[in-house]
């Protein structure tokens, strides 16, 4: 186990001394127990405790010098912030409970959340062996599998539904088959949940490494195109010589992986070894820029999104040829519109309309087959601004998934 006494070692050194010596009944509950148990690193911390958390809370922000941030009266939360010896940051969520643990537990979301050690036990050098676990998560653990805890979860809380996808990729397990088939069932319900909620989901889904795959999965489980309805037009919209086999669906789900594999550096691969890439590069890729997510985040979204507006511009010219003349300013309307209605920053709504308006600019700097000018080059960074490079690695993405196996 990770747990030694640094760290969260000594951050649950202190909590423990702090609810043993109240004589509190508290417990290690949820994504930490379950990430213990896996051996991945973690600095939150969810405790559950008999009594008022925000009474608690505040006497324990005293007691450790951290910050106290009342989350809800009504259902007695609160979160402290602390700092470790290292100078690192630590969450601690606080929850009120009553009646028994097991109880509490069986109102969880998953089996592999629904886990609970008594804090008091955690230094134990056995202390796997004092974890309750009522609906058998740990099973679900060595098995690798997302199973819903009770048959109402996704109705009590449809937050749940994209939350399944995500902690499924999270965790890279899959969903079990009962809790797919509900999922699908009670995806309607997405439209109940906050649009703040529903794009930190989805961009924790885009964040994570498969995202096409995860991409898809949304999509067989009827989550995805009521996320982005826009998208469920761009299926089976062919495209001309030149996008190998793909309509405009897969072609976008295609750029999402492209645009994965472009900003990851020079793997073992022809292909992406060509790609420009240093520490500068990774820098930059990993800056953090809307709403929690960095540049990499945003340029898979803006993949997946670069030609919605084709099935809206399709037409054929004189000479019987297929064009999607003005989709690239239309999609940047479409999309402004759509990430306004999630909630997305300002910041994140105008770099990812930005790079979707200008996806076909850097192929079009070049003239007559010439490297571009100066000219042209200072001209594109005037325009682009801030997601000049991005669009670059964007028009990357989009060439690859355009050509397919055939590149």
């Amino acid at each position: 186990m990770f747990i030694t006494n640094e760290g969260p070692g000594a951050i649950l050194n202190q909590l423990s001394e702090f609810f043993s010596s109240r004589q509190v009944e508290a417990f290690l509950v949820g994504g930490f127990v379950r990430d213990s148990l896996l051996s991945l690193p973690s600095r939150d911390l969810d405790i559950t405790l008999k009594g008022d958390a925000l009474a608690v809370g505040r006497e324990l922000a005293l007691q450790l010098g951290g910050v106290f941030i009342p989350l809800s009266q009504l259902h007695s939360v609160a979160r402290l912030i602390l700092t470790d010896r290292e100078g690192e940051s630590w969450t601690v969520d606080l929850t009120g409970f009553t009646g028994t643990i097991e109880e509490d537990l069986a109102r969880r979301d998953f089996t592999v959340n629904a886990l609970a050690l008594p804090l008091a036990e955690w230094g134990a050098g056995d202390w796997p062996s004092g974890v309750i676990d009522p609906l058998n998560g740990r099973e679900d653990l060595v098995q690798k599998r997302i199973r819903a805890a009770s048959p109402s979860v996704f109705q009590e809380d449809p937050g749940r539904l994209l939350r399944s996808v995500r902690l499924a990729a999270r965790l890279k397990f899959s969903l079990e088959p009962e809790t797919a088939r509900m999922v699908r069932a009670e995806a309607h319900r997405v439209s109940q949940v906050s649009p703040e909620r529903l794009r930190d989901e989805f961009l924790l889904v885009l964040a994570s490494d498969g995202a096409r795959g995860q991409l898809e999965i949304l999509d067989r489980l009827d989550l995805l195109c009521r996320l982005i309805p826009e998208l469920e037009l761009t299926k089976g919209v062919d495209q001309p010589g030149g996008h190998h086999y793909f309509d405009v669906w897969g072609h976008s789900l295609h750029a999402v992986e492209c645009a994965e594999l472009a900003t990851k550096g020079h793997q073992n691969s022809a292909i992406y070894s060509l790609v420009p890439w240093s520490e500068e590069s990774e820098r930059y890729f990993a800056e953090e820029v809307s709403d929690g997510h960095n540049r990499r985040t945003l340029l898979k979204l803006t993949g997946l999104l670069h030609d919605i507006a084709k099935p809206q511009t399709k037409k054929q010219d004189e000479t019987g040829r297929t064009r999607f003349l003005g989709h690239p300013e239309l999609g940047a309307e479409m999309v402004r519109e759509r990430l306004t209605q999630l909630r997305f920053s300002s910041r994140g709504i105008n770099m990812v309309s930005k790079m979707v308006e200008e996806h076909l600019r850097p192929p079009q700097i070049r003239a007559r087959g010439e490297w571009p000018s100066p000219r042209a080059i200072y001209r594109y960074y005037r325009d682009l601004g801030e997601v000049a490079i991005d669009t670059v690695y964007l028009s990357i993405a989009d060439y690859l998934a355009a050509k397919g196996p055939e590149i």
